[in-house]
């Protein structure tokens, strides 16, 4: 078992910590809020003061934190993971940036000799905490084989992608996918509503039908019941900022992302419309209102 430094304990904290504290591992956790850590101090995890003091006696050092600038300040920032991290241990972060920023943060670990690996996790809670996340890595090979044992702990795919920065941008082309697809779902549902079939009966013929996959089947319920859940899976500006991530990816590699843009367009006018703070599957009630539907 190893002695885990975990930070950032947010919605996705709140899950993965669990997993690591039930697989037997000891968990030294920390969060820029400190009453987050309570729950998870009540399952066994010890709270730290800081990054370094939570990274200071760790085997591995995991963070997922909200962005590039979030993870500069917890992994470079005084008191940082940098300053703390053994020469023996290995940090992974697990947050959605931009590759260049990434293989930036790692360099500096790099520069200290010390390791950094890009390790961006592709799930919501919710398949966290069903067992059915899975975690894409980057960086030195030598160095995942290391750790790749406690990221099966966190699911039960793990997949080696690549150099330094190559998971995240992996990461990114995921996420594409998920986005384009959650709302060119709520796009369909809206045109055969609008035609004249039932809600539930379009629906469960998409779920039913070769079109399917496992994220419109968390979300089919939510378009179903015509109510978005209290605690969004991923909520419109979540999943925004990632979505300017990759049309920035786009400008920078010349690659036409046409798809993509209009996704971002309908997440613009979810954002327009005052229902951003919904689960983004919320396009769909965009899609009615834009089409004289409610």
């Amino acid at each position: 078992m190893a002695r885990v430094g975990f930070i950032g304990l947010g919605d996705m904290g709140q899950v993965i910590v669990p997993r690591l504290l039930a697989a037997g591992h000891e968990v030294t956790g920390w969060n820029r809020s400190p009453g987050k850590a309570r729950a998870l101090i009540d399952l066994g995890m010890v709270e730290a003061a800081s990054p370094r003091e939570a990274s200071e006696k760790a085997d591995v050092v995991l963070s997922i934190v909200t962005d590039v600038a979030a993870v500069r300040a917890v992994a470079l920032g005084e008191d940082g993971v940098l300053s703390g991290l053994s020469p023996d241990a290995v940090y992974l972060d697990m947050s959605t940036i931009s590759p260049e920023a990434s293989r930036e943060v790692s360099a500096a670990f790099t520069d200290a000799g010390r390791v950094m690996l890009d390790a961006p996790l592709s799930g919501s809670p919710v398949t966290v905490e069903a067992g059915k996340a899975s975690v894409m890595v980057g960086g030195d090979r030598g160095s995942y084989d290391r750790v790749r044992d406690v990221l099966l702990d966190i699911g039960p795919t793990v997949s080696y992608i690549g150099p330094s920065g190559t998971a995240v941008q992996a990461k990114l082309s995921v996420n594409l996918l998920l986005m384009v697809e959650v709302i060119a779902f709520g796009e369909a549902v809206a045109l055969a509503e609008k035609g004249g079939v039932d809600r539930e009966a379009i629906v469960d013929a998409i779920l039913n039908s070769v079109a399917a996959s496992p994220v419109l089947g968390y979300r089919g319920p939510f378009v179903l019941e015509g109510n978005m859940p209290e605690k969004p899976l991923a909520d419109v500006t979540l999943q925004q900022k990632d979505m300017t991530l990759v049309l920035e990816q786009g400008r920078l590699l010349g690659l036409p992302l046409p798809l993509a843009s209009s996704a971002n367009e309908m997440m613009n006018a979810c954002r327009g419309m005052g229902i951003d703070r919904n689960d983004f599957v919320v396009a769909h009630r965009a899609y009615r209102r834009m089409g004289g539907l409610s």
